[in-house]
């Protein structure tokens, strides 16, 4: 059965999501699209005879605003949770929200991009990629509502938690403890109880309120971790501010519904930055005690925790619970997801590689992870080095990396090899410094390393399936030129040099984000596609 349906694009979404958009309606529509003039450079409305019903179209589209048929038109519950951000932006009161979600009547669509509904802003993540473009990628694969959606590189959880959203199980593995713990505190919250949600804020808060000065008759957090770690963190953050974080954390173990208590200490975890002696907006760990700036982490922690709560509550006021709360997120390394997975067992893959030697990505989370004790120092140096895409490297390490790579060059694709010897050749006899000098040795790693990763994913897809690679390239400086690092392109090779059949690429425009990272964001991004012969 055929169904009459007209349908409205969002009108400020980017060239790239314009054509994620028609892609999307066609495949859930499976149906050809009517343009309908509305006086505009590009059409946002189209006209189609779909095999899907209006509600179901409404209930699955990311870039869309509205579905219409002859009984009129209905909002994209996308939309909806976008428009609830536009409440929470201004900071009412929880029972406001109670009493204006879910939208009856007149509902404000937003008419600007938002990124962090539901709980997909509940802390600041690098490298995070739109939860928009994963859920357009699930409706363009055809994973059938209860199909797998995985991400072997999971970071915050964006791709496990859209996967829910869309009704379908999810998988995660990373191996960043902190990205474990962020997905699966955002993953849990979609089905949590709003009551307990709320009624634990407000107590953590009347504690965290009433307690001045610190309140000593309950055991330091610090001296519950290892002794390398407590001196580590010592050095970090003064005795004042050591004081209101354990205040904090003894208002969270109080609590005990389990969802509060995540929420609670993801929000901890989003100013524990902000508190320390770091230097802010810098990307590695580096120390610049203040001693002239007053540091009130209770008073930060609370506003975060305030932010948080009210997105969190906005989502389930509206929603009600997500569809669906099947999902797992394991901490392990992306090389190792086809056997973690299982052959043949995953629908679609969607995944944001971290980029060749481009950020620091586990040392970036540094405090956060010694802090809440998921990662003691001496694992975190052994873990680092495990890291795709990692830039710190001894001169033992570069040297038995650039060993493997003179031994099995020829398992790579010639392009690879011809960017790391330009670069080794270039940077031959210049006295650059070491982490120049250390560059071709890493890209081979992360080249092999991303081989295996991919081999993979080929292994954990069904056949016929499709796994999304959003990537950005990078450049360098070597003996004085520029040269560019076409990491897409590369890994398109390795993809086709395993077996995958390699669709074209999208280019996409990267918009810069609105965190603590944006002047590290990447200029341009593509979206790869490979799929696994049927």
């Amino acid at each position: 059965m055929r169904h009459c349906v007209k349908a409205r694009m969002k009108h400020y979404i980017q060239p790239f999501e314009y054509e994620l958009a028609l892609q999307e309606l066609v495949a859930l529509s499976e149906s050809e699209l009517a343009e309908l003039p509305n006086g505009g450079d590009l059409p946002i409305e189209f006209a189609l005879q779909s095999k899907q019903p209006k509600a179901v179209l409404a209930n699955r589209l990311a870039y869309w605003e509205i579905v219409e048929d002859e009984l009129g038109p209905q909002v994209t519950v996308q939309s909806l949770r976008e428009s609830t951000v536009n409440l929470v932006r201004n900071g009412v009161a929880i029972e406001v929200l109670r009493g204006r979600l879910p939208f009856f009547g007149d509902i404000p669509l937003p008419n600007r991009r938002c990124l962090r509904y539901g709980t997909h802003g509940i802390h600041e993540y690098r490298g995070k990629f739109f939860p928009q473009l994963v859920r357009s990628l699930i409706n363009i694969s055809g994973a059938p509502v209860g199909g797998v959606v995985a991400d072997p590189m999971s970071g915050s959880g964006t791709t496990v938690v859209e996967a829910l959203l869309a009704g379908c199980r999810g998988m995660g593995l990373d191996m960043n403890p902190l990205s474990v713990f962020l997905g699966r505190t955002k993953a849990d919250l979609l089905s949590a109880d709003a009551n307990a949600i709320a009624a634990d804020y407000e107590l953590i808060r009347s504690e965290l309120m009433a307690v001045e000065p610190h309140n000593s008759t309950h055991t330091s957090h610090l001296s519950s971790l290892p002794k390398e770690d407590q001196a580590y963190i010592a050095d970090w953050f003064s005795k004042d501010v050591l004081d209101g974080l354990d205040d904090i954390v003894a208002a969270i173990s109080r609590r005990t519904y389990e969802p509060s208590k995540a929420l609670s200490t993801v929000a901890l975890s989003n100013i524990i930055r902000s508190v320390s002696w770091q230097k802010v907006e810098d990307l590695r760990v580096r120390r610049e005690i203040r001693l002239d700036v007053e540091l009130d982490p209770k008073k930060e922690f609370l506003e975060e925790l305030g932010r948080s709560v009210r997105a969190v509550l906005a989502f389930l006021f509206q929603n009600g619970k997500a569809p669906s709360n099947q999902f797992t997120i394991t901490e392990g390394d992306a090389k190792d997801c086809g056997t973690v997975w299982g052959e043949s067992t995953v629908d679609v893959i969607i995944t944001s590689p971290p980029y060749a030697t481009a950020l620091p990505y586990l040392d970036t989370d540094r405090l956060s992870l010694c802090y809440l004790g998921l990662l003691s120092r001496p694992t975190h140096r052994a873990r680092d080095k495990a890291m795709i895409g990692n830039r710190e490297v001894t001169e033992k390490q570069r040297s038995l990396y650039w060993q493997r790579y003179e031994a099995q060059r020829s398992e790579l694709p010639a392009a690879i090899c011809e960017l790391i010897d330009k670069i080794e050749r270039l940077n031959e006899g210049t006295g650059v410094g070491f982490r120049r000098r250390n560059l071709p040795a890493l890209l081979s790693k992360y080249f092999f390393d991303m081989k295996d990763v991919i081999k993979g994913m080929k292994l954990a897809l069904k056949p016929g399936c499709v796994a999304f690679v959003v990537v950005g390239n990078n450049h360098t400086i070597a003996g004085g030129q520029h040269v560019d690092i076409q990491t897409a392109s590369l890994l398109n090779d390795i993809a086709a040099s395993v077996g995958f059949e390699v669709a074209s690429s999208l280019s996409m425009e990267m918009l810069v984000s609105r965190d603590i990272f944006k002047k590290n964001a990447m200029g341009s991004e593509e979206i790869l596609a490979f799929k696994k012969p049927a």
